[in-house]
């Protein structure tokens, strides 16, 4: 991306917190002198451009990429509250996977094998994309395309990876292979299964970095610039309304702060830890070499990767949904969940327990009632919209900024025909019903990996939770 010297980090909106504080990420990008974070100017009064984004995240910006690659000339605008990457375009676990939030199993039964089957590959050429389209850019993103560990450690956990092995098999569009204990080094694995379909990056680097290529071939970025309400080829901010041919909502975990789609997308939120580097004697103990990310099967969900500097960055589910889908920075920072990653950390990996932890940060994702991500556009109002990622967005937001620029500009291709194209989710349930809900479906997660452990058994909780879980 190249060096940014616009001036010192500044707080957020709230004014509580120092962009650099957001996640490890963000700080690094200011640690190592690449990028100061400094706010670009706001809108100022009404205006008119062909294209606005609304949100200054992945999905928008790969959107306004493909748009000028089709048409360099586009007036494209981007409105972001704060800056450009700070929801979690810029807090992930720098995960570009294949995966998709809705199971392979669910997305055949609501659409069928060939449409699952489509859905699985145009995700797998995604993660490839994430790396040729950055190069293509100049923009290094610590990409390495190492696949991802999955640790079994335990008889029913086998008993779901053995399923996913011939599952994928069965399917032939990809593979899924089995490591053996002695391949593994994790505590009291058994096994564990490999994707190859996963690339490490650093998601800050990635997204300043677009958000910097996009600037200099045009795009106009408007940040500390509030988007109010939007409509047919309008979009209102507390600065000014910008009058456009299209409108583009790509706010994923932050849907929700708008009145017109509060019931889109619930917010829930992920937190994540990072050490200090280890050195290459601990990862030689650990087993992961670079690029390699890891999760293992239990329920409420981790992830991990080796970053480019040999640090742990480590995340996981565990924090509650809050009432009304608010969203707040104190939201970000649950120590008792920290606690509970740096612990499960050193459980995996003992070697962790001697690397101090120097960066704890989350944030909200975007969950779709039916868990089924979405990518769309009426051409009657000019509105488009993708998200609903469930945390899987990294590489998803390429694949839909590449899906919405075909739809805006009315090919026909491949990707508009995805079964995700058009997909309209059911809105949340009014509260109480979605507090209770949601955070009943963290404690059922809770509850299965118990029942897992001491029947030794695939849990009938997670079974009955399947539904609301996208599987």
């Amino acid at each position: 991306m190249g060096s940014d010297t616009r001036g010192s980090d500044t707080r957020g909106s709230d004014g509580k917190r120092p962009y650099r504080e957001t996640s490890f990420w963000l700080d690094s990008l200011v640690e190592n002198g690449i990028d100061d974070l400094t706010p670009r100017p706001a809108l100022d009064g009404d205006a008119e451009f062909d294209v606005c984004i609304i949100g200054g995240g992945l999905t928008g910006l790969w959107t306004a990429h493909y748009l000028l690659e089709t048409d360099p000339k586009a007036r494209i605008a981007i409105v972001e509250k704060e800056i450009a990457g700070f929801g979690a375009s810029g807090r992930n676990g720098g995960w570009a996977s294949a995966l998709f939030p809705r199971s392979a199993a669910a997305l055949e039964r609501q659409h069928g094998r060939g449409a699952a089957h489509a859905m699985r590959r145009a995700m797998i050429d995604t993660v490839d994309e994430v790396g040729r389209a950055s190069r293509s850019l100049g923009i290094d993103i610590d990409y390495a395309k190492g696949g991802t560990v999955a640790y079994v450690r335990s008889a029913a956990q086998e008993k779901a990876a053995r399923h996913d092995i011939a599952e994928t098999r069965k399917a032939g569009v990809d593979t899924l292979d089995w490591l053996g204990p002695e391949a593994v080094r994790a505590t009291d694995a058994r096994g564990a299964t490999f994707d190859p379909n996963c690339a490490r990056i650093h998601p800050a680097k990635l997204v300043r970095g677009l958000a910097a290529s996009l600037e200099r071939r045009g795009v106009t970025i408007f940040e500390q610039t509030t988007a109010i309400d939007f409509g047919a080829r309008t979009v209102t901010t507390d600065r000014g309304v910008i009058a456009c041919e299209t409108v583009v909502v790509a706010l994923e975990g932050y849907t929700s702060t708008l009145k017109r789609t509060h019931r889109s997308l619930m917010p829930l939120y992920s937190l994540m830890i990072a050490t200090e580097p280890l050195s290459d004697e601990a990862w030689d103990e650990i087993g992961l070499a670079h690029g390699q990310t890891f999760n293992d099967f239990r329920h409420l969900l981790i992830y991990g990767q080796r970053t480019a500097d040999n640090r742990f960055a480590f995340g996981g589910r565990g924090a509650r949904y809050h009432w009304g889908s608010t969203i707040k920075p104190e939201y970000d920072r649950v120590q008792s969940v920290f606690d509970h990653l740096h612990k499960t950390l050193v459980e995996l990996f003992p070697v962790a327990a001697s690397a101090a932890v120097t960066h704890t940060w989350g944030g909200p994702l975007g969950v779709p009632r039916d868990w089924h991500a979405t990518a769309g556009y009426n051409p009657k109002t000019g509105v488009a919209f993708a998200g609903g990622y469930v945390g899987d967005g990294l590489s998803t937001t390429n694949l839909a900024g590449r899906t919405l620029s075909d739809l805006i500009t009315g090919q026909r291709t491949e990707l508009t025909r995805l079964p995700w194209v058009g997909h309209v989710s059911p809105r949340w349930e009014p509260e109480p019903l979605r507090f209770l809900g949601s955070n009943a479906g963290l404690l059922g997660a809770n509850i299965a990996d118990i029942e897992e452990k001491v029947t030794k058994r695939s849990s009938i909780a997670a079974r009955i939770l399947g539904p609301l879980t996208g599987h």
